[in-house]
Formats: C-alpha cells, sequence, structure tokens
C-alpha cells in the first residue's frame, strides 16, 4: 500500500499501489499491480479519459510491477500491439471528443496498413522505452543535419500528441521553414507562416515517412494572426523530461504516428511502421466495415476502434496544442 507519484510531461497524479482483476476484452490478468490514483494535476484528464494504461517495458514502471500487456504472456497470439490514430485537427465539425483509433493487442489489423511492414530493432540491452534512433530528417525536400549517436535516442509514443527534440535539431529544423520564430510566451514552441506547407518526413533507419503539412500546423498563435503553432517543439524547454543515459533526447508522438501503421513488437524488440490503407486514409477515420471488437479464433487479440476507447479530446484555445490522444 505504498504512495506513489507519477510524473508525466503534462502533470502529476498520485495515490496508492493496489492490485485488483484487470480486463480488457477477451484478455485478463488477475493480480495486476496499478496506482489507484486519489490525486492529480488539474485538467490533466479531459473529457471521459478516466485513467491511463502504460504500455512501456517494467524497467520503467512506476508501480516496480508488470504492465499490463506483459503481464497477459502466452494470452497474446503475438508479443505486439499496433495503433491506428485518426485526425482531427484539421476537421472544423470535430466534436470535443472524438474515436481516437484503433488499437489492436496481440496481433495486427491488416485492413489498416497496406505493403509490408517496415521493422526496426531497437538498442540492445534492457528495453525501457519503446526506442528507435533518429536517423535522418528533411524539411521542404532537404536534408537538416541532427546529432547521433545517443543523442539521437527516439521515444515513440502514442501518448504524446507532438514531436518534441533536441534545441539544437529543433532549431535546425525551424530554420529551414522561412519566416519561423520562437513564440515568445511559449518556451520550446516555434511559429511559421500560416501560408506555408511545412513539409516534413523522419527516418529511423529506414523508409522516409512524411507527415501530412496538417499536423504540423496546430493552429493560428492568436485569432486573426497570419503565424501559425508548429507541432514539433524544444524537448528541454516545453516539457519536464529528465535526461541523462538512456533517456531519450526525442519522443515522437501523434504528430508523425497519424501518418502510419504503427506495431510494437517485444520479441524481437522492435518498433515497424507500413503505410496506412485507403480503409485508414482520407479524413483519417475507418468505415463502418471495421467491427468494435475483432476476436481471433483462438480468441488472442482484440481490438479497439471508433465506438470505444481510445478517444481524442480536442484542445482549447487558438492553437490547438493540445489536442491529445489518451494512450500512453
Amino acid at each position: 500500500n505504498a504512495n506513489t507519484t507519477i510524473r508525466y510531461g503534462s502533470g502529476a497524479v498520485a495515490g496508492i499501489i493496489a492490485q485488483d482483476v484487470v480486463s480488457m476484452g477477451n484478455f485478463t490478468v488477475q493480480n495486476q499491480t496499478f496506482l489507484a490514483v486519489d490525486r492529480l494535476t488539474d485538467g490533466f484528464l479531459l473529457g471521459s479519459a478516466s485513467g491511463i494504461m502504460g504500455l512501456a517495458f517494467p524497467a520503467i514502471a512506476a508501480t516496480r510491477s508488470t504492465p499490463f500487456w506483459r503481464a497477459l504472456g502466452s494470452q497474446l497470439a503475438a508479443p505486439e500491439m499496433a495503433f491506428y490514430l485518426t485526425r482531427f485537427n484539421d476537421d472544423p465539425s470535430a466534436q470535443e471528443e472524438e474515436p481516437g483509433g484503433v488499437f489492436t493487442l496481440g496481433g495486427v489489423n491488416s485492413t489498416l496498413f497496406t505493403g509490408d511492414i517496415e521493422y526496426l530493432p531497437m538498442p540492445s540491452g534492457t528495453p525501457t522505452y519503446w526506442l528507435l534512433t533518429m536517423s535522418a530528417i528533411t524539411v521542404q525536400g532537404q536534408s537538416v543535419q541532427i546529432k547521433t549517436g545517443n543523442a539521437s535516442l527516439v521515444a515513440i509514443d502514442t501518448g504524446t500528441s507532438v514531436i518534441a527534440g533536441p534545441t539544437a535539431d529543433v532549431n535546425a529544423i525551424w530554420a529551414a521553414v522561412p519566416g519561423s520564430a520562437a513564440v515568445v510566451d511559449q518556451q520550446g514552441f516555434f511559429s511559421f507562416p500560416c501560408s506555408t506547407s511545412v513539409q516534413v518526413t523522419l527516418s529511423f533507419g529506414g523508409k522516409a515517412w512524411p507527415i501530412n503539412v496538417t499536423d504540423i500546423n496546430l493552429g493560428q498563435i492568436s485569432r486573426g494572426s497570419s503565424q501559425c503553432i508548429g507541432a514539433i517543439i524544444d524537448l528541454s524547454l516545453a516539457t519536464n523530461i529528465s535526461s541523462g543515459p538512456g533517456v531519450p533526447s526525442w519522443v515522437v508522438g501523434d504528430t508523425f504516428l497519424k501518418n502510419v501503421y504503427s506495431v510494437f513488437r517485444a520479441d524481437p524488440p522492435s518498433i515497424g511502421f507500413a503505410q496506412l490503407s485507403s480503409v485508414a486514409g482520407g479524413s483519417g477515420a475507418p468505415n463502418g466495415s471495421i467491427s468494435s471488437t475483432t476476436t481471433r479464433a483462438n480468441g488472442s487479440s482484440t481490438t479497439t476502434t471508433d465506438n470505444g476507447s481510445p478517444t481524442t479530446t480536442k484542445g482549447s484555445g487558438s492553437s490547438n496544442r493540445g489536442s491529445s490522444t489518451k494512450i500512453t
């Protein structure tokens, strides 16, 4: 019954470590350890979200326990999970809360991607975050010089709304966009002319994956302004994430992940990206042919889709930079 606090980039939660039966779809863990939260930062959970389920590795679990997805063990057909995330930041008719996408546990949903999944190996050693290395970035079709080695470690994180990186690299990215400037009253953020389509690709050792220009643009700095907020920010200035050995210099979130089908595989430790299918393209929402839950014949995978969790909550304010998908 120890008291524990977990700090995230957008706030903190505190409570008592407890155990109970936890179920999701047709999966169950009998004695799952979790934090029963009774104190949290104001505004930390938006809309109908009532909690956070960590999907990284035991080494960084604040409760010092095995996360739910790892505790499932042989219940999973494959030691992997996959995500398709919806896009609403370019939809003026979007409501405060919208379907967040499709989360498949124990496999992949083949209707949501086309072609091969490009699997990239994680760094050797005890897994912590879902890590890759940033190997190349282009802006407006031109390569941007970035740091290498440990300085290029990237956490691929569905629970982060934007892309955040080291000061020098983020400065280099925005220096390649004419008319960009640091936002004076919002540390770590940059603005650019709203009339500019900022074209960015990221590579993690394989293909160069383009980001939709809509995802780079988080909206006007203020109503009527000709400058818009960019979705690539300075990690050291805009968040309270610590630095040190093994801690990533980059966090790549939904700004990028909305543009790919992403697969997180525990064995061998790797992360895969694939091109979104026509079902998952266009408006960014799956069509009605995808059911709310999918169970394999052996009962070993589950898919949460657009009639349930995860949900995307639109942020308030003119920049809309607060929009987030409550998966982490």
